[in-house]
């Protein structure tokens, strides 16, 4: 990368500063946009369903996510599938406002996802492929396009902590509110199977610019990169940092973005963007300015298993503030797990901190 030249400094400042006011104007602008959709959602259910639904913001449930399906852990707040059309409606405009068209895309088509592997599963079973004790045991876990489910945490106002979260089997979407700030750490998605390969929808890959540009980004490394990206180790049979899993990251592996060309450095940002324009604009902008404002040289991005697709394979790119992590091992590269997290601020961790601090009514306790 060339360096900025001195002259261009004065310039790039304004334009940073136009930038910044623009960006929390925008913010407050959204949270209230977010909180008006959520009244407008709450106000479709009746009061059993919204005993069902809500929850007080200090409940422990609320971090408490899993990627599993909902037949093994089931979910805090109301089935999506047992809403009217009116409630549908309103929560698809909630989560058209905090995503972007390619986020909501994703969550979507992996609800549906769910009901094409309960086809390809019948499939097995009808052909012979499948015994009775095994198609039971998969259709216990439950996993359909109408059993995700919703929560809200606290009550939403612009002057104190709010929470929504929408789960279920390959999905674990949460956002913090506070103020004109917000979290949208953790993300979980994943997707059974990465490339549907039989039926109705054979070719379907929901999750695709994960993989491609993971594997571009390699394929662009010279052998001396690759030799440093790629560690020699078994690939993980999931995210190392699951909600099942006791392990965290601590330490930064493989190669430093610092050694990387500015075609490599260009893949690098296109590839960290697939995860973090799932959300709003301005969600994602925030995201993409605090990594960056981190240091490109503090972003590490490492490789473990196959260079090829349709084999097992993990990636993980490690910034001082977010982590991504990519898995796609089970059923020979056919299953894929990923996550965007917030280092130290899950569930707005470190929003939650700064906002008892700063509040008249926490300091006064």
């Amino acid at each position: 990368m060339q360096p900025l030249k001195k002259t261009n400094m004065s310039k790039l400042f304004s334009l940073f500063m136009l930038f910044f006011f623009i960006s929390l104007n925008l913010n407050s602008q959204s949270n209230k946009e977010l909180i008006s959709l959520t009244k407008t959602f709450l106000q479709t259910l009746n009061e059993d369903q919204l005993v069902e639904t809500t929850y007080q913001f200090e409940d422990s449930l609320r971090y408490k996510w899993t990627n599993l399906p909902v037949g093994i852990v089931p979910r805090p707040g109301i089935q999506y599938g047992s809403l009217s059309d009116e409630s549908r409606l309103a929560f698809h405009r909630l989560i058209n406002r905090m995503l972007s068209s390619q986020g909501y895309l994703k969550i979507t088509s992996i609800m549906k996802l769910d009901d094409i592997l309960n086809v390809l599963i019948q499939e097995e079973f009808d052909n012979g492929r499948m015994n009775q004790t095994m198609l039971t045991r998969l259709q216990d876990l439950k996993w359909a396009h109408d059993n995700f489910y919703i929560s809200f945490w606290g009550e939403p106002k612009i002057d104190q902590p709010w929470g929504m979260s929408f789960g279920g089997h390959h999905i674990a979407l949460s956002l913090t509110a506070i103020g004109n700030t917000f979290s949208v750490s953790p993300l979980f998605l994943g997707t059974d199977p990465a490339e549907v390969r039989n039926g109705k929808y054979a070719g379907l890959r929901v999750l695709s610019k994960e993989e491609d540009y993971g594997f571009q980004l390699l394929n662009m490394l010279t052998e001396s990169q690759q030799s440093k990206a790629i560690l020699v180790q078994d690939v993980p049979r999931d995210i190392i940092t699951n909600p099942n899993s006791s392990q965290r990251i601590s330490s930064y592996y493989g190669i430093s973005a610092k050694e990387f060309d500015n075609g490599q450095l260009e893949m690098l940002k296109i590839l960290i963007e697939e995860y973090t324009h799932n959300f709003d604009h301005e969600i994602a902008h925030r995201i993409d300015e605090k990594i960056m404002n981190s240091g490109i040289e503090s972003i590490y991005f490492a490789w473990i298993g196959s260079m090829e697709k349709h084999s097992p394979h993990y990636y993980i790119i490690n910034t001082p503030d977010f982590l991504i992590e990519y898995d796609n091992s089970p059923n020979n590269g056919n299953h894929i797990h990923l996550i965007l997290r917030e280092k130290d601020s899950d569930f707005g961790e470190d929003l939650l901190k700064d906002h008892y601090l700063k509040s008249e009514h926490h300091i006064k306790e």
